[in-house]
């Protein structure tokens, strides 16, 4: 089972953990989530993130979801990238992590294309 990190600026991956347990009635625990402050010392919160990554890992590698490509949060998420162990998708959305929870028993290269899927197939209008 793939392990799931949301790192994210604030609170939203907690948010978005607090969706989930909503929408399926419990938290998985191969999920986590890491909010980076803007007081936050971003090589604390790295050193942070590899405990959380070593907890999750369970042989078949984490999947990191950052909210903001190029943000703090998606940076510290780019240098904890370790191919075929630990891989990332930015732009994290409800729909985005739905998805890689449910298959979450999927390989990592194609849990992180699931993501990417999810996360832009279910952008549409309401109208």
């Amino acid at each position: 089972m793939v392990g799931i990190l949301l790192v994210t600026h604030n609170g939203l991956g907690d948010s978005l953990i607090d969706c989930i347990g909503h929408v399926l009635g419990n938290i998985p625990s191969h999920l986590k989530s890491l909010s980076v402050l803007a007081s936050d010392d971003p090589l604390a919160k790295e050193a942070e993130a590899r405990a959380l990554i070593a907890g999750l890992d369970h042989g078949d590698g984490v999947l990191l979801l950052a909210d903001l490509f190029g943000a703090t949060p998606c940076n510290i998420a780019g240098r904890l990238y370790q191919p075929g162990r630990v891989q990332g998708v930015a732009g994290v959305n409800l729909p985005m992590l739905l998805r890689v929870v449910v298959y979450h028993d999927k390989p990592l290269a194609e849990l992180a294309q699931l993501a990417l899927d999810g996360g832009r197939d279910f952008v549409v209008p309401i109208n």
